[in-house]
Formats: C-alpha cells, sequence, structure tokens
C-alpha cells in the first residue's frame, strides 16, 4: 500500500493518487487535516526532507504572522498541517516530497 499524505482538495493530492492507483497499485490519499500525522511520522519527515517540507508558498504560510512562522518547525507542522509542502508520498521502502517529474521516476511513472 501506498500512503499519499497531502489534502483531499488538493489537485497535485489527487492527481498523485490516480497516477499511482492508474498504474496497478494500491494507494491511498490521507489527508493531513482530517488525520493529523503523529510525531515519529512528521520526525521522519522532517528528517528526510528538512526545510523543504514548510511550504512558503502556501496560502496558509503567507496568512501567518512572523511570530507564528518563527516556532520549531514540528511545532509549526502540528499547529498547522496544511503548511505541509504535498504530497509526502511513502510506500514499497520510499519516501518522495511533491509530485514532479523525479518524484514520479522514483515510482516508475
Amino acid at each position: 500500500m501506498i500512503s499519499i499524505y497531502g489534502l483531499k482538495n488538493c489537485d497535485t493530492c489527487r492527481k498523485a493518487l490516480k497516477e499511482i492507483t492508474a498504474s496497478g497499485r494500491d494507494a491511498e490519499l490521507i489527508d493531513v487535516r482530517a488525520s493529523p500525522l503523529d510525531t515519529a511520522k512528521l520526525e521522519d519527515f522532517l528528517a528526510t526532507f528538512g526545510g523543504e517540507l514548510i511550504n512558503q508558498r502556501s496560502k496558509t504560510w503567507r496568512d501567518m504572522t512572523e511570530s507564528e512562522r518563527s516556532v520549531p518547525q514540528m511545532d509549526l507542522l502540528e499547529a498547522h498541517p496544511a503548511v505541509m509542502k504535498r504530497p509526502v508520498v511513502q510506500g514499497d521502502g520510499k519516501l518522495t516530497l511533491g509530485w514532479t517529474a523525479k518524484a514520479k521516476a522514483d515510482w516508475g511513472l
């Protein structure tokens, strides 16, 4: 099973889900607003992607005050899950960020 972490109304997350399932693999989209990620999962994502995990182009980020942005990344992601760059795709021993040509190639698409 491949897990796609993002938002259910995100076009890019839905596109990743569609392309992965079209390739014959089982995948599920996990909405991080509806089902917040546990601390261990967030720590794993931060260890892998570092600051790239924070989407500074998102509306959520732009609407934040400077003091809200200055908290530790872990606290920021727990308080505002929509600020996570998406999708994060995990499965088959792989973990990718975004749905770029490189991420698609990593998934054999």
